[in-house]
């Protein structure tokens, strides 16, 4: 049977962006919405709590530190190219002596 892989421990930062959320979400509806039935107030208070999770776990996870992602190669310093040019008595040979 394999193993579960470990899942990531919420951060601080994610545990209460979530519940401020939660809560604050939840006023803000049930004051907005004035209900006072009981199917009214389950279903502010399950979509609170998706809202939560949601602003949770969109929270950016602190960066790992660059060792960790591997070696890294050092930067390629592009090298000029030498452009090797005909000067005027190469054309003369090529083209033969002129006839005059």
């Amino acid at each position: 049977m394999p193993r579960p892989t470990a899942r990531p421990r919420p951060t601080a930062a994610q545990l209460a962006y979530g519940s401020c959320t939660v809560i604050f979400s939840t006023l803000a509806m049930l004051l907005l919405s004035q209900t006072s039935s009981g199917a009214g107030i389950a279903v502010i208070a399950c979509s609170a709590l998706i809202l939560g999770l949601l602003v949770a776990m969109t929270v950016p996870l602190p960066k790992s530190e660059p060792a960790a992602a591997g070696p890294r190669m050092p930067e390629q310093v592009p090298v000029p190219v030498r452009r090797e040019t005909a000067s005027i008595g190469s054309a003369e040979s090529v083209r033969g002596p002129s006839a005059s």
